[in-house]
């Protein structure tokens, strides 16, 4: 089918005429009829983990509409998309995370919105603090309001982020496990500066608060480190917030990494598996750090140092087979990844 250009909805304009919408070419190319594909959207998607999630959601055929939060975004859209996956999108709308009545604009007729990210700095200019943090959590409580106010289907999959789960506070010489029933403890990252680990889970705290008042059906998966083989830089700079306190994560098993692809797709089963009773936390994560070998090698990848080896951590040496115990359990979303492929979930 030739491609056409789309027209810019009038709803998605702001009242003073800027444009919120950036025209996309449109091709089905999918074998489903257009009107049969569920209309999805997929915040920040000028992130890794966002276009990622595009691209899964392309593959099984939905039809999905991105939103930015700067037109100068659209940029680093391009860089992480091919222009024939670009071409098949509904639209890109620029919608900043602070502003409700964007927000409702953009999620208007979806069938589900994949929130990636309240805040995000691709680029690893200004950091992770504590106002992020604050922001992080605004932005996410507005995109389940509008979630729940405008979406067709009220459906949210919020990326939290296994920060959320592991630093509980307490002695972590009690070996407890951590599921999708730990919680990280606020006050404790507070006194630690451990901002991104508090931004996570004051957002995913404030989804579920929010999704009970909008009556938003709401699941939440929480990847651990992100990592991209085929862009082995990306993930530097946004690396370093989340390995604050590296060394007690690896110390006590609680270090995890996650292929974003992986990550991406676990999404995407997670929210098909809704139709099947799918429902509250999933733990992400393919590999369980307990090597200082492992450890060593992870910071090469990332070119940063000290984070994980170094002081506090002289039993376990480079040279040793000494193998730490893992903490961590995504038995949940194992489970449900193994039933989603009896159901042709690829």
């Amino acid at each position: 089918m030739a491609m056409e250009e789309m027209e810019v909805p009038k709803h998605l304009m702001s009242s003073s005429g800027e444009e919120h919408k950036i025209c996309v070419k449109n091709a089905f190319s999918c074998s489903l009829d257009a009107r049969d594909r569920r209309l999805v959207c997929v915040t920040s998607g000028n992130s890794h983990l966002g276009s990622h999630i595009v691209r899964a959601l392309l593959a099984r055929g939905y039809l999905v509409r991105v939103t930015i939060q700067n037109e100068v975004d659209f940029e680093d859209m391009k860089k992480l998309m091919r222009g024939e996956e670009i071409s098949q999108l509904e639209c890109v709308v620029v919608a900043k995370m602070g502003d409700l009545d964007n927000l409702c604009d953009a999620f208007r007729g979806c069938h589900a919105i994949f929130h990636t990210s309240s805040f995000i700095d691709p680029h690893g200019i200004s950091g992770y603090s504590e106002k992020m943090a604050f922001l992080e959590t605004e932005g996410a409580r507005n995109v389940i309001e509008a979630c729940g106010r405008a979406a067709y289907a009220k459906r949210c999959i919020f990326t939290s982020s296994l920060l959320a789960a592991i630093w509980t506070g307490e002695n972590y010489e009690e070996k407890k496990i951590i599921d999708e029933y730990s919680w990280t403890n606020v006050e404790f990252c507070r006194e630690n500066k451990l901002w991104l680990a508090l931004g996570k889970t004051t957002a995913e705290m404030a989804c579920w608060r929010k999704s009970k008042e909008m009556k938003v059906n709401l699941v939440t998966v929480c990847p651990g480190l992100l990592m991209d083989a085929s862009h082995p830089n990306a993930h530097i700079s946004t690396s370093i917030p989340y390995l604050k306190g590296g060394k007690t994560m690896l110390k006590h098993g609680r270090l995890a990494v996650d292929d974003v692809k992986k990550a991406a797709k676990a999404h995407v089963c997670v929210y098909e598996a809704m139709d099947h009773g799918a429902s509250g936390r999933y733990l992400s994560f393919g590999k369980v750090v307990t090597k200082m070998a492992e450890a060593i090698e992870l910071e090469n990848g990332l070119k940063i140092h000290g984070l994980l080896s170094g002081e506090g951590l002289e039993d376990l040496g480079e040279e040793t087979d000494e193998e730490l115990q893992s903490m961590l359990s995504n038995a949940k979303l194992a489970r449900l990844i193994g039933a989603s492929q009896k159901l042709s979930c690829k």
